[in-house]
């Protein structure tokens, strides 16, 4: 059983950053994808970025390629989200989540299936 907590959620102003993290607790083998997801107001939960477990390899969502950035410190068991150059449209709930399907969009919340409750951000102009 993965738990996932989230932290780091904040209120920032247009053009500012934010670092949010994600602390896993359990056992998660290579070969998972690890993402980042955000969920507006009254709107369905959407692909941010997520990474592969195993390669490195990372894919973002085009409304935050090269303003947003995803690793993973192994050692800490931890997940980061670096978000620059923040917008009001990056407002909302952010969670992150595991998969060990490798099929299919990997930035499809659908394909997901363990959760941590969610970090808030709000981004005001």
């Amino acid at each position: 059983q993965v738990q996932l907590v989230e932290s780091g959620g904040d209120s920032v102003q247009t053009g500012g950053s934010l670092r949010i993290s994600c602390a896993v607790a359990g056992f998660i083998s290579n070969g998972f994808y690890m993402g980042w997801f955000l969920q507006a107001p009254g709107k369905e939960r959407v692909g941010v970025a997520r990474i592969n477990t195993i390669s490195g390899a990372t894919r973002y969502a085009d409304s935050v390629e090269g303003r947003f950035t995803i690793s993973r410190d192994t050692a800490k068991n931890t997940l980061y989200l670096f978000m620059n150059s923040l917008k009001p449209e990056d407002t909302g709930m952010y969670y992150c989540a595991t998969t060990p399907n490798t099929q299919g969009d990997s930035l499809d919340a659908h394909n997901y299936n363990s959760w941590g409750q969610g970090t808030q951000v709000t981004v005001s102009s």
